[in-house]
């Protein structure tokens, strides 16, 4: 395989999870009789411009379906931010009823219904239908297709042109980042702000976030790699800043190369000499994230393992899309973890897929009243501890895996 970005050939293994099925294919209940689909779960990083990326195995169409059953609203925390986000980008950008404001990968309407509800024309780009759905019945409206060169060019000439256009979450789950990117740059009006969050891949490393591994994050992003993808397809980086969220990650602003109005920001040079100082570069960096992820590995397995022992009873919390790589990885089964509690309703009933472990409501775990309660969205923590707070009314404790085993 060669560099999904610069074509040079890949060489160099980052992180090898053995094999797992899409970590967002969750299974019914007429599921459980067949066969799933495991497919390798490898990344490798470019040894020459140092984008992280996934082995490919099988086409988007594969991962993001029509029961794509991701919703960004079940998060509170999430949803805060977006409000936000929105209100510093209206005063920043003097965003009013002339403007238009898109979001590539708009889910659920989570962002857009701020946009919405402050008089701000806004339309969403959506590719799969479930949330797709959820965010049309907030009244948004969705154009329901991968986003692309192609698709920009179409929407630009129906008279789409955006003065903000949004993609969070979403660099890391495109095959094609070159051209995704590049339909940032067409849609943009000449004045346009590209805004992107991702996951920082300095903090995968450094943190032993590997479960943040899966077959629909073809990429692993860090401000060295991002500025050489956009620079080759159209866009300019004004501004970067860092954020907490899913366990630390960037914002970028952008602007298109063809126009360049808005001064570069010294944070953007600052942040890419940290990531030349820690080694981001060079080879070194990336040598011990395998030992790293096979050590949490073990730490949950003894975990539950002692548990099982002392008979104690041990439930999880959220069937996030990292868990499946953290179970599938450490090869937890329903005799090891018998549920795991998530409060999107388009979940519950359903399986983890790999492990099988059944998706339930909260109000199982509080009937159940478990000992232990493992947090598999560790970066979601802080929000499920204050949420949960009830289960210390029987002394039970939370647990997280990552980046090792540790009792709250």
């Amino acid at each position: 395989m060669k560099c999904r970005h610069c074509e040079h050939p890949l060489t160099q293994s980052f992180l090898d999870l053995g094999s797992a099925p899409p970590s967002n294919a969750y299974l019914r209940d007429d599921a459980l009789h067949q066969a799933e689909v495991w497919l390798p779960l490898k990344l490798m990083v470019c040894d020459a411009c140092w984008l992280v990326q996934t082995l490919d195995f099988t086409g988007r169409d594969n991962l993001f379906d029509a029961e794509y059953a991701y919703f960004s609203s079940c998060s509170s925390s999430w949803l805060r931010h977006a409000e936000n986000f929105a209100i510093s980008m209206r005063q920043e950008l003097s965003l009013n009823s002339q403007s238009k404001v898109v979001e590539v990968a708009a889910n659920d309407g989570y962002l857009l219904q701020y946009f919405q509800a402050a008089g701000i024309p806004c339309f969403g780009v959506e590719p799969t239908a479930s949330t797709a759905d959820a965010a049309r019945a907030k009244g948004i409206r969705i154009v329901e297709r991968f986003f692309g060169k192609e698709l920009a060019l179409e929407l630009v000439a129906q008279g789409e042109a955006a003065d903000l256009a949004v993609a969070n979450n979403v660099l890391a789950h495109v095959p094609d980042i070159n051209d995704f990117v590049a339909g940032f740059a067409q849609i943009l009006k000449p004045h346009g702000v590209a805004s992107f969050e991702f996951p920082h891949l300095v903090n995968m490393v450094q943190q032993n976030q590997f479960d943040t591994a899966y077959h629909e994050h073809y990429s692993y992003l860090s401000l060295h790699a991002v500025q050489l993808i956009f620079s080759s397809n159209g866009l300019q980086i004004y501004d970067v800043q860092e954020w907490p969220t899913h366990g630390g990650s960037l914002r970028v602003l952008a602007q298109r190369s063809d126009v360049q109005t808005r001064p570069v920001s010294a944070s953007v040079a600052q942040l890419l000499d940290k990531e030349q100082a820690i080694g981001l570069t060079s080879k070194d960096f990336y040598q011990n994230v395998q030992i790293r992820a096979e050590q949490a590995k073990f730490g949950l397995l003894e975990f539950l393992l002692d548990c099982k022992k002392a008979g104690l009873k041990v439930a999880a919390y959220g069937a996030a899309a990292k868990g499946n790589t953290l179970l599938n990885f450490s090869g937890v089964r329903p005799d090891l973890l018998p549920y795991v509690v998530d409060i999107n309703p388009h979940k519950q009933g359903k399986y983890l897929p790999g492990s099988r472990i059944p998706i339930v409501s909260l109000a199982h775990l509080l009937k159940d009243r478990p000992d232990r309660v493992l947090i598999l969205p560790w970066n979601l923590r802080e929000e499920i501890v204050l949420d949960l707070m009830q289960i210390r009314e029987w002394n039970a404790r939370f647990v997280v895996a990552i980046p090792e085993l540790h009792i709250l």
